[in-house]
This record gives C-alpha cells, sequence and structure tokens, in this order.
C-alpha cells in the first residue's frame, strides 16, 4: 500500500476545489458496490435460486478484496493514483453493462465479479489521490465528505431499483444507469489536471501483510473489519428477505429497507464525529456494539414491519463508526507499520464474501431467515466481546 501522504506543493484555493470536487464525485461510484444487496435478492427470484446459491453473489464482488488490494498498490506505484483512479471506473463500467448483454446467472456472477475487481481499485486508490489536493489538516474532513457521497449512492441504489421495476418492468436498468455515472466520472477526473508526486513509494508485499497478524491485537483487529462488512453487506442481502418472509411484502417494495440502512448509517456517521470528539473511541465502540446486538436481537424475533425497520434502523446506526475505529486502533498499535496495517485491514473488506455465503447456508438448513440472523449476531457478539476486552 502506498503512503496516505504526499510531499506534492498544493495549489491555489479555487483550483484545489476544482480537483476536489471530481474525486469526490469518485465516491460515489465506490458505492456502486452495495447495489449487490439488492440484486441478490432480485437475482434469486428471477433464477429461483436457494439462499445458499444467491448468497454466492456478495461472494463474487468482495473476494477480490483479498486478492487484489496489495497488489493495486504496486501497480499504484508504476502507473499512478490517477490513472489507477481511472483503470477502476472502465472496470467498473464494463461491469455494469455486462448484464444488459446477456442475463444468465453465469454473467451476472461475471459482471459482479468485474464491479468487485474495479472496486477494489478504486477504494485502495482514491483515498490517496485526495492527497494530491487537499492538506493534511483537511484530510480526515474530505475523507467523511467521501464517505457521506458514498452512502448516498448505497441508499440510491435500491430506489432505482425499485422505480426501474416500477416503470420498465425491469430491475436491470439499474445497471446503465450506474454505467452512465461511472462514464461521467470517468470523464470528470481525465478533464482535471491533477499534478502527482514523482518519487517511488514503498510498496507492501503480501506476505509482509499477513505477518502481522501474528500480532494478537491486529488480528482481533482484522477479525473486526472482516465481520463488520459481513454485517454490513449481510443486512442488505437478508433484510429484504426478513420482511417479505414474515410480513409477506412483495421485493419491489422490501428493497427499500436497504436504503433505510444506509440513511441510518450516514446519519450516525455523523453523530459518531460529535460524540468522538468528547468521548473516548473505546467507550463509543462498547455504546455501538451493545446496539449492534440488540438490533440482531430485534430483527430475530421481529414479526411485525415497523419493527424490523426498527431493527434495520438501529443495526445501521450502530455500525456506522465502528470501521473508523478499528482502522484508528490497528494504526495506533503499529504505527511504524501503517502501509502494511492499511492494506491488511483493506483485505478484512473481503469478509463481505464469506459472512453473506454463511448466511444462506445457514438460513437454508433453519429454513427461515433467523438462521441468517443468528449469524449477523454472532458477529455483533465478537465486536461486543472485542469492545469489552479493550484496546
Amino acid at each position: 500500500m502506498t503512503q496516505a501522504t504526499s510531499n506534492i506543493p498544493q495549489p491555489p484555493a479555487k483550483t484545489r476545489v476544482m480537483q476536489l470536487a471530481p474525486i469526490l464525485f469518485g465516491f460515489f461510484i465506490m458505492g456502486f458496490v452495495d447495489v449487490v444487496g439488492i440484486a441478490t435478492n432480485y437475482v434469486k427470484k428471477d433464477f429461483a435460486l436457494s439462499d445458499t446459491l444467491s448468497n454466492l453473489l456478495p461472494m463474487a464482488v468482495f473476494l477480490w478484496f483479498l486478492i487484489f488490494s496489495v497488489p493495486t498498490g504496486m501497480l499504484m506505484n508504476k502507473i499512478g493514483r490517477k490513472r489507477t483512479v481511472q483503470l477502476s471506473m472502465v472496470v467498473t463500467g464494463i461491469g455494469l453493462l455486462v448484464p444488459m448483454l446477456s442475463y444468465t446467472l453465469p454473467v451476472v456472477l461475471a459482471a459482479f465479479a468485474l464491479i468487485g475487481i474495479g472496486n477494489t481499485l478504486l477504494q485502495v486508490a482514491l483515498n490517496p489521490l485526495l492527497t494530491n489536493v487537499v492538506s493534511k489538516d483537511r484530510l480526515t474532513s474530505s475523507l467523511t465528505a467521501g464517505q457521506f457521497i458514498k452512502a448516498i449512492s448505497s441508499f440510491l441504489g435500491p430506489i432505482i431499483a425499485a422505480f426501474a421495476v416500477a416503470q420498465f418492468h425491469n430491475w436491470q436498468w439499474l445497471f446503465p444507469v450506474f454505467a452512465g455515472i461511472t462514464l461521467l466520472s470517468f470523464l470528470w477526473l481525465s478533464a482535471t489536471p491533477l499534478q502527482e508526486n514523482d518519487r517511488k513509494e514503498s510498496t507492501s508485499t503480501i506476505a509482509e501483510c499477513f505477518a502481522l497478524l501474528g500480532d494478537g491485537k491486529i488480528f482481533l483487529y482484522f477479525l473486526g473489519i472482516l465481520t463488520l462488512v459481513g454485517i454490513d453487506v449481510g443486512l442488505n442481502v437478508s433484510a429484504p428477505k426478513i420482511l417479505m418472509e414474515r410480513t409477506g411484502m412483495a421485493l419491489e417494495q422490501a428493497g427499500y429497507v436497504a436504503s433505510l440502512y444506509f440513511v441510518f448509517k450516514t446519519a450516525g456517521t455523523f453523530l459518531g464525529a460529535i460524540l468522538l470528539a468528547k468521548w473516548s473511541a473505546h467507550r463509543f465502540y462498547l455504546i455501538s456494539s451493545v446496539a449492534a446486538v440488540a438490533s440482531m436481537i430485534v430483527l430475530l424475533f421481529a414479526s411485525t414491519a415497523a419493527v424490523i425497520y426498527f431493527g434495520v434502523a438501529l443495526a445501521g446506526f450502530a455500525c456506522a463508526n465502528i470501521f473508523s475505529i478499528l482502522f484508528s486502533f490497528a494504526l495506533q498499535r503499529k504505527p511504524e507499520r501503517s502501509n502494511e496495517v492499511s492494506g491488511l485491514l483493506i483485505m478484512g473488506v473481503s469478509g463481505g464474501a464469506i459472512f453473506p455465503f454463511l448466511m444462506g447456508v445457514a438460513s437454508d438448513a433453519a429454513g427461515a431467515q433467523w438462521g441468517a440472523v443468528a449469524v449477523l449476531l454472532v458477529c455483533c457478539l465478537y465486536h461486543w466481546g472485542l469492545a469489552a476486552k479493550g484496546r
């Protein structure tokens, strides 16, 4: 992974704003990866899949974070950050258009793999690209703005899919809409001149990243990222199924619950920014983890739409700041190995591939969605245990 700091002279303020805008818009493209949650439900319905098979779709997307995160850092060293981001958008755009050419299960899996690869490239390269135009004292606020934009993209996905079904009787029109936005982002960034640092930056290897797992704390934080992303993706996949199973709601209406999750996650992020200025990160993590456990208990027994919505909203609120807290804990644990720690934690995003699959197996075995929720509850209990154990 490349360093997140830069020696590039900062351009004038007006120029920085013009350069910052297309980079921040790139975070909107980053949010497209979350479309896998609602898409999994539509694909399951279209191809009459079991929960186990349908939940392989998130694996097709998120497995690539494990495989490509560190190689992307090496690639970025060779071709630069901007070109790496541009490449990510090309791969993402192709992945979004593939389902419109042929809608079969193998093609959908291939399309989601391309979206996952593109998003891996984007997540590794876009944050360092911010340092080209943002000073160190404004980097945190810029990253927060980027995450807010990503959250907007995430909760718009199910809404656009439902609109496409209502107007065109085909949820797949979501893909060309997102492809067009990706093209716009690519052209905007391409037309924006950005000065990049000419110096070669040190890049970690896969072996160096995994060697850090020998540190017990780093290993626990890595598992924390794995389980957290599993909660994120798994709940977006299972929440519409819970509504349909327990209330008889149609998929077109149930899909909106994924947007509800991201709305409250966005709100939780802003609340966290305020509270973390007054509270210790450890205290906030403990409260968040307890709230996450409570949300899963609610979803385990909820039988009405209102209670299910409440459980999903509480989960989004509770999980909003855990990633940044664990990331900061890990960096403070090994500040001299920040590159390797960052690479390892980004690989932890592959939890979005592992846990939805386990949830599918559990729900098929139980014959009901409470099996999937039980897997999520175990993930939340892990965070409660980690928070209670302390740093």
